[in-house]
């Protein structure tokens, strides 16, 4: 045990994998929590080789049972005897439009699992955060939720509902000296993105997602795009009009 440690909610995911590399080359212990048991396992034995004076323990954390997220709290605090200095939010949902237009039920586990669970999780750890006077919580965000486009609205109102909620956790919680960093990646190389066709100089890989999410955490940035054009980029579509807007296919 290194004496600092970090849980990272959402493990098993692509860019999950890539923050506990960087948190463990920093020297931090790892929370491992994810709904895959034997998959999240595989990472962690993939973790205790590579960084053999890092401890690295798991933990089952299913997003939508709800009542199970104090208890994910309580062993968060049991397994290395104290809270971990911070927390980092890698889960996520997406499925296509259409598929959430016509059926209800993907887009309520679309909004359920991006904002609803991100909410219930996150706000267990800032209360205990704030108690302690420190900390810090990453969210992973989206591009999509800057502004909402036709082809992706149903995902892109959960992430900006992430957004303005870890925008307001931020100011509560800045007085107690527990930073909140929003992470917009943009396109990533993921599970979440694959078969699409997307730019490549647009396009981070999770090892680049990871360094990049890591860095911003740790230095406690307030809001931060994983690659730099997609802050202009975003910019530019927040502010075209309106009317205009509603003609362009994107």
């Amino acid at each position: 045990m290194t004496g600092k440690s970090v849980a990272i909610l959402g493990s098993t995911s692509g860019v999950g994998r890539e923050i506990a590399k960087e948190c463990a080359r920093d020297g931090f212990d790892l929370i491992l929590a994810a709904r895959d048991d034997s998959e999240n396992e595989r990472v962690a034995a993939d973790l205790r080789t590579r960084f053999e004076k890092v401890a690295v323990k798991t933990m089952h954390f299913d997003a939508l049972d709800f009542e199970s997220h104090p208890v994910i709290l309580s062993e968060c605090e049991k397994v290395f005897g104290q809270l971990p200095e911070g927390i980092i939010v890698c889960f996520g949902y997406m499925v296509d439009q259409k598929l959430t237009e016509e059926n209800f039920d993907e887009a309520k586990k679309t909004i359920d699992i991006n904002y609803t669970a991100t909410v219930s999780i996150v706000n267990l750890f800032a209360d205990a955060f704030e108690k302690r006077k420190g900390g810090f919580i990453g969210i992973i965000s989206s591009v999509a939720g800057d502004r909402g486009r036709a082809k992706n609205y149903t995902y892109g109102s959960a992430k900006a509902a992430v957004t303005a909620y870890a925008s307001g956790l931020r100011n509560r919680l800045h007085k107690s000296g527990v930073s909140v960093t929003t992470i917009k990646p943009g396109f990533m190389d993921t599970k979440m993105t694959y078969g699409m066709d997307l730019p490549k100089s647009l396009t981070a890989s999770p090892s680049q997602a990871g360094k990049a999410i890591w860095s911003a955490v740790k230095n406690r940035k307030d809001v931060v795009y994983v690659l730099g054009p997609w802050s202009m980029i975003m910019w530019i579509i927040r502010s075209i009009p309106e009317f205009q807007f509603k003609k362009m296919n994107i």
